[in-house]
């Protein structure tokens, strides 16, 4: 009696090996033989790190010691950075520099838009020239603003010596209170272009069917920007919050070149101390943990800009 269960199993394997075997023989199979090697190289490059990393959160790996990659601890890692007020303090001030950096750059922005916007003539030159400071790397830019606000050769404090306004050098990047703010120029200035060319784009698909009734209703400049321009470009405004957002959530390279989390850690960002944690200290497991609260917060920020977009496509919907 055993015997006939067996060879049914068999029969019902040679037929899925025969039906395997069909498919790829077919020319169904040609898409997804052409997608594999991109599917392989991804989960090499992507799925598999992202494993490990998660894995190592919950582990006190450290880099010394190898072995220790292998001891699960649970959530010990998480429970500890509730403790950490290093972790706070740097998670507080990622949001408070992601809140300012990108309202300034989002106003910024949007009123470089407007100006070349109105332009006539040389609309093509001034786009092209827009987009250079988002061409250079964060670390050339980190470089750049790093010596514009040196204590002793910088271009600020040289300028205001020269001008005869201060006498003493001001040292921009050793205050506490200043050095966060010139990290913030250094950020304003390279990415207010990446708003600026996706409001441009906005503008320049803002039809004028109702700009022109309103002016002949009487409305004036700020009443059609206020009521008709701004509403129409707030999707372009959301879509450009939330790319920003997940650049600006990541920063490191500008504060690690012009500061280095300095001084007394009163700039360091959430990366900058993951950084610290993981190949200073070799706390891999606590770095990779930090990793995954970074995660969550960059998750928070897309999904309330998800909804301030969603809501401005309803906006739209609605007054058509």
């Amino acid at each position: 009696m055993g015997a006939v269960p067996a060879q049914v199993a068999s029969g019902a394997g040679s037929a899925a090996a025969g039906a395997v075997a069909r498919f790829f023989r077919s020319g169904r199979a040609a898409p997804y033989l052409l997608l594999l090697p991109s599917v392989v190289i991804i989960l090499a490059v992507v799925a598999l790190p992202l494993v490990v990393s998660l894995w190592s959160s919950f582990t006190p790996y450290n880099l010394t010691r190898p072995a220790t990659l292998f001891v699960f601890v649970g959530l010990r890692n998480y429970e500890q950075l509730i403790g950490n007020a290093d972790f706070w303090w740097a998670l507080g001030r990622t949001v408070v520099f992601l809140t300012v950096a990108l309202n300034l750059e989002m106003v910024l922005g949007l009123g470089l838009a407007l100006l070349i916007n109105r332009v006539t003539m040389g609309r093509r030159v001034l786009r092209t020239v827009m987009m250079f400071p988002m061409m250079f790397s964060p670390i050339l830019v980190g470089f750049q603003f790093k010596y514009i606000f040196n204590d002793n050769v910088g271009l600020v404090n040289n300028a205001l010596s020269s001008l005869g306004i201060r006498q003493e050098p001001i040292p921009w990047l050793v205050d506490a209170v200043l050095a966060p703010m010139c990290i913030a120029i250094a950020e304003i200035w390279m990415s207010t272009s990446v708003f600026a060319i996706l409001l441009l784009a906005g503008l320049l698909a803002l039809p004028n069917d109702p700009i022109e009734p309103a002016k002949v209703d009487g409305c004036n400049a700020w009443q059609v920007f206020r009521h008709i321009t701004l509403p129409f470009l707030m999707p372009f405004i959301a879509i450009a919050m939330t790319i920003r957002s997940l650049d600006v959530a990541r920063a490191y390279d500008m504060v690690k070149i012009m500061t280095n989390g300095g001084p007394a850690g009163r700039t360091e960002l959430l990366w900058t101390l993951i950084a610290r944690t993981g190949y200073q200290n070799s706390q891999m497991g606590m770095a990779n943990a930090m990793g995954y609260v970074s995660i969550l917060l960059s998750i928070a920020f897309t999904y309330y800009f998800y909804r301030r977009l969603m809501a401005a496509r309803r906006h739209m919907d609605g007054a058509e």
